[in-house]
């Protein structure tokens, strides 16, 4: 049989009476294709003669390919549900007084798949009510943060025979399950998507494109007859570090096609939940969408929730989560603290920063700021872009602009003290020792730089600290004139202007010629062998800073890969060049 037959003949698993049209409907192929599979099928006897009935060969089939098991994919953190995600699981949002996952749970116990396993990973302990309501197995996946959902499936992957994968996040207005299937597919919607990368072709083959595809619905089954083979694929790639960060369908691409047959639904039968506003188009009365910090954007701009629309997550950054939103024409961004932020950044502080440069045009338009939890509203820079800092010109306007500011000498009453910083993050390990086995001769030599600076620093100001090349954003004014302005000021405090051109080198991972072009771009009337040596000095602190810093985040499991290694090197490679060329 091929694609077409089998599909057909599995709508028939309830044994009840079809008709054309209503075939043609539930599988989305043409009137003449479902006429002409259903004459293959009487001819293989499979389907009664007199009528559209399942016939006793066809019961007998179908029995042999009796549906096994699930595997529902429930541990990943769901980013773009912020700020929904901040307080649970997707698979727990709850659309019309029923949770997602319970609802699948259901769907697929309706359909006679009573044994389920659910990998769970954020926030695993929200799920464990479900083994004792639906007589799941959990399995978790301790590294959800830092890989994708194929290394979920790797985990249950021996579960699998015969097996219905499904992620958490989809609400099916039908239930799509049956207890029998004769073949394995990967499930896609009628419509196009942009985001898709796979299209159907005439063979219901999925074929790899660059974007606008068929939406990728996520849920596949695998048929005992494929189960070896998938199983063997998806351990070999989990276990390739080039699929790391792989969706677990990126492992079944063979020159450009997947190795599953494709099965169509009609879009207007199933949705993804990836989004705030997807959840307040299919339930607007959810209590999920109760979010105070969709209240607090709405209440700062004096408006109604619902006029919050347009709600895009952006990319994670090292310290917080930030969302992009649209209100009454405009953009604007809100941050959200990130995990254990509160121990890293004094939010009162930085409030006080805000206040001093809010009217400068130093910084990006400051809507709301709560100096408690960090909540933060800015308004978009349109047409924005990041420093490139590997681009002399936008390095040149950048140096001249962060000297501008230097030079305003701006004044708040805290400062940004390095060996406390140092000794800080070091203290927020708890106990444990660095990952570093020299870390100890690296210390102390780094508070030999520290030494060195303090005593020799001319003048303290405002700094931002955190002047990397990703936080100045140029852009073009209403008046075509070009524009600069530096973003996110949580760690700006009163230091010595040298420590910001450091920061920068640091972020940028520059090597030495680097660094000193950098150096000659700020200080283009010339810079003394001196004031040289004090950005090295500071490069080795900030060096061994951030890497304690990194060392805190990655006992919380967020890991920042060659950033937290180049940071540990900077601290022992610039405290070395000090020491054979003199401090001087």
């Amino acid at each position: 049989m091929n694609i077409y037959e089998r599909e057909i003949l599995s709508c028939f698993g309830k044994n009840i009476e079809l008709s054309q049209r209503e075939l043609a409907e539930m599988t989305g192929f043409s009137l003449g294709m479902v006429n002409k599979s259903i004459k293959t099928l009487r001819e293989l006897n499979y389907i009664e003669n007199e009528c559209l009935v399942i016939s006793k060969r066809g019961i007998n089939y179908l029995k042999h390919n009796r549906t096994n098991n699930a595997i529902i994919l429930a541990a990943g953190f769901g980013m773009r549900m912020v700020p929904i995600n901040l307080e649970m699981p997707k698979g727990l949002l709850e659309i019309k007084k029923e949770t997602l996952i319970e609802r699948i749970i259901t769907q697929l116990q309706n359909a006679g798949i009573k044994d389920i396993t659910v990998v769970v990973g954020f926030m695993k302990e929200s799920y464990e009510f479900l083994i004792d309501k639906y007589d799941v197995k959990l399995v978790v996946n301790t590294k959800y943060a830092s890989r994708n959902n194929l290394h979920s499936l790797a985990l249950a992957c021996d579960e699998i025979d015969g097996t219905y994968i499904v992620p958490c996040d989809m609400y099916f207005e039908n239930n799509p399950f049956r207890d029998f299937e004769i073949y394995s597919w990967y499930m896609v919607a009628d419509t196009k998507d942009y985001d898709s990368y796979v299209q159907i072709n005439r063979r219901y083959e999925l074929t790899r494109i660059s974007h606008n595809g068929n939406h990728m619905v996520g849920v596949a089954y695998i048929s005992r007859e494929d189960s070896d083979a998938f199983r063997t694929i998806i351990k070999e790639k989990d276990s390739n570090k080039a699929f790391e960060d792989a969706f677990w369908e990126d492992a079944l691409f063979e020159k450009g096609q997947m190795l599953l047959k494709a099965r169509m639904v009609k879009a207007d039968q199933v949705t993804e939940i990836n989004t705030y506003e997807q959840l307040r188009d299919l339930d607007k009365n959810s209590f999920n969408l109760e979010s105070e910090e969709i209240a607090v954007a709405a209440k700062s701009l004096n408006v109604d929730s619902s006029e919050i629309v347009n709600i895009k997550v952006l990319k994670k950054g090292m310290t917080n989560r930030s969302f992009e939103f649209e209100c009454d024409g405009r953009r604007f961004i809100m941050r959200i603290p990130g995990e254990g932020t509160n121990k890293l950044i004094n939010r009162r502080e930085e409030s006080d920063v805000y206040q001093v440069i809010k009217s400068l045009n130093l910084c990006d338009e400051l809507v709301y700021i709560n100096p408690q939890n960090g909540y933060k509203i800015t308004k978009f820079i349109e047409n924005g872009r990041n420093c490139n800092p590997q681009d002399d010109s936008d390095l040149k306007k950048c140096m001249r602009f962060l000297r501008e500011f230097h030079a305003k000498k701006l004044f708040v009453d805290h400062e940004f003290d390095l060996k406390d910083k140092i000794e800080f993050y070091e203290r927020l390990w708890n106990g444990k020792e660095s990952c570093y086995r020299d870390y100890k001769e690296t210390k102390k030599n780094v508070l030999k730089a520290v030494e060195f600076v303090e005593e020799n620093v001319e003048v303290k100001c405002l700094c931002h600290i955190d002047s990397i090349c990703d936080n100045f954003m140029i852009f073009t004014d209403e008046n075509n004139k070009e524009q600069i302005r530096l973003i996110d000021w949580e760690y700006s405090a009163m230091q010595d202007p040298n420590l910001d051109i450091a920061m920068f080198a640091i972020y940028a991972m520059y090597d030495r010629a680097q660094v000193d072009k950098l150096i000659d771009y700020y200080y283009d009337e010339g810079c003394s062998s001196k004031t040289r040596h004090m950005i090295y000095a500071y490069i080795s602190i900030a060096g061994l800073l951030w890497s304690n810093w990194c060392e805190y985040k990655r006992n919380l499991g967020v890991e920042f890969g060659e950033y937290s290694l180049r940071q540990y090197r900077y601290a022992k490679e610039y405290y070395r060049i000090l020491e054979s060329e003199g401090w001087d």
